[in-house]
């Protein structure tokens, strides 16, 4: 797994850093203030930082928490974007727009798959990505989260 983004980006065949430069220059000019980019399990991380959100992610909180990731998968690049899972609101406008592209979405419940960068339509990511704000992020993933300190009592 890459610790660096250089170790990252020198992974990829030419195709596949075609696909990665262009995924993450999308989100790059999309996203709204306070999300931070660097490398998170692997791949090129866009996350909410430590010093916006202390507590991190529940699942290891010395990670920051994560919003959007894109990796190098064997078949596929991926774009893992918990934002879309924590907010299903966003999750149906982003599967509707893309379905009036005409192209064909393979998608998890926030992983997004690409095979080939014109399978991807970039500004219905860019939409996706413009649309949801750190707060509005931060919120709906803590209601989604237990809260340990009830559990306890």
């Amino acid at each position: 797994m890459a610790t660096t983004l250089e170790e990252f980006l020198e992974s990829l065949s030419e195709e596949r850093r075609e696909m990665v430069d262009a995924l993450c220059a999308t989100i790059r000019e999309n996203l709204n203030k306070g999300f931070e980019e660097g490398m998170q399990y692997g791949g090129i991380g866009f996350f909410v930082p430590h010093s916006i959100f202390p507590a991190g992610y529940h699942c290891d909180p010395k990670q920051p928490l994560p919003f959007l990731c894109v990796t190098n998968m064997k078949g596929h690049v991926a774009l893992h974007a918990f934002g879309l899972y924590c907010l299903p609101a966003a999750k149906e406008r982003f599967v509707q727009a893309f379905a009036a592209t005409g192209k064909k979405l393979d998608m998890g419940a926030g992983c997004i798959r690409i095979k080939k960068l014109a399978d991807l339509p970039l500004d219905v990511v860019g939409q996706m990505v413009s649309e949801i704000t750190v707060d509005e992020f931060i919120r709906q993933y803590q209601s989604m989260v237990p809260d340990k300190k009830k559990k306890k009592s």
